[in-house]
């Protein structure tokens, strides 16, 4: 954290991203969860220290009226609600910014140092992940949906995310800008059905399959998910030898997003282990 004085000298844009650092840094202390190095250690009163920073903020020439307004109305508040502050004007910030939230979650997301290869200095070096649990995409074709399987992939501990060869890039910029950072962090790798690894269960996320209350998820395992239009293919269905597990669903419709299927599966898989 920064004092409130020093942040008054920054300038524009660099001013704002300090700014958002560290009401990212107070939110995290506040909720008990500050990393090693980011707590809050000043002489003035926590509450205190946020109001003078909340300050500098309402001082921005690009904060709206409503905005300052509502912040404001938030400071004079008693108690002060600590949390409900730094939350609001960070994303506030982040809008001034032109940045999603979620854009900033590798930067300012608590990590558990006992696990996360977390250095002295609060540095995340290493990804905390369940060994042989994959995930294998054939064919997806929308870079949002390559982007939301390879964040809740990262975020739920998979080792690594596997592309058929007529899965679009992950690389591509709307596919980059939906993983939220998760894409540059995961381990990928294009390959055919033929070359999945043969030491490895495979199973399929696909409808009149098992119920996926009932289904025993292997230990480790590759998980293969279908494209938006067609599902999984007959070829990786015959691969998926474990077997096949389906998410019941009672609407009309009974159709799921991929990527929330995949979500869903995870969870469940994660739950198992």
């Amino acid at each position: 954290m920064i004092e409130p004085g020093k942040l008054f000298q920054l300038e524009g844009g660099q001013k704002r991203r300090k700014l958002a650092l560290t009401f990212g840094a107070l939110e995290r202390d506040i909720s008990g969860i500050a990393e090693k190095g980011t707590e809050y250690n000043f002489n003035l009163p926590r509450a205190e220290y946020i109001r003078q920073v909340a300050a500098v903020l309402l001082r921005d020439p690009k904060l709206s009226e409503e905005a300052g307004a509502h912040l404001r109305k938030l400071l004079a508040a008693e108690p002060l609600d600590e949390l409900r502050v730094c939350n609001y004007a960070r994303n506030t910030l982040l809008e001034l910014l032109g940045t999603f939230p979620a854009e900033w979650d590798l930067v300012i997301a608590p990590h558990n140092p006992a696990t996360a290869g977390t250095g002295p200095e609060g540095t995340v070096r290493a990804r905390d992940f369940f060994p042989g649990v994959c995930v294998y995409a054939e064919d997806i074709r929308s870079p949002f949906n390559i982007g939301s399987i390879f964040r809740t992939a990262e975020a739920m501990g998979a080792e690594k995310v596997l592309i058929s060869p007529h899965c679009i890039d992950p690389t591509q910029p709307r596919a980059i800008r939906s993983g939220m950072g998760c894409i540059e962090t995961m381990g990928w790798k294009r390959c055919g059905l033929e070359q999945l690894p043969a030491d490895l269960p495979v199973f399929a996320l696909e409808t009149g399959g098992t119920d996926i209350n009932d289904f025993v998820f292997p230990k480790e395992g590759i998980c293969i998910i279908g494209s938006e239009e067609l599902g999984v293919s007959p070829e990786a269905l015959a691969r998926a030898t474990y077997g096949t597990v389906t998410i019941p669903m009672k609407g009309l419709k009974a159709s799921l997003n991929v990527g929330v299927a995949f979500g869903i599966l995870m969870q469940k898989w994660v739950e198992s282990l």
